[in-house]
């Protein structure tokens, strides 16, 4: 969804950088996925296409805090008011 974020935190050596991937457009999503010692966070269409992708050592990385849109269910929305009562 539009909105989703993900915050990289590495380590640099003697400081550290943030890095940001944020889903740019509306029916986009970011998705995480560590293989092989390595972290990827990737910006991916609706039908899985990739868009770009971060690669981070793993050892490197200090921290990786995934911000998701809320997103309303079915159960939690109002309900409506008959407008005819």
């Amino acid at each position: 969804m539009k909105g989703d974020r993900v915050e990289i935190v590495v380590d640099a050596g003697d400081t550290t950088r943030t890095y940001e991937v944020v889903a740019s457009r509306a029916g986009r999503r970011v998705e995480t996925a560590v293989r092989r010692g390595v972290v990827e966070v990737s910006e991916v269409t609706r039908n899985g296409t990739v868009v770009r992708t971060a690669r981070f050592m793993a050892t490197r990385v200090l921290a990786l805090v995934e911000q998701p849109v809320p997103r309303e269910e079915a159960s939690e929305r109002p309900l409506r008011e008959d407008p005819k009562s």
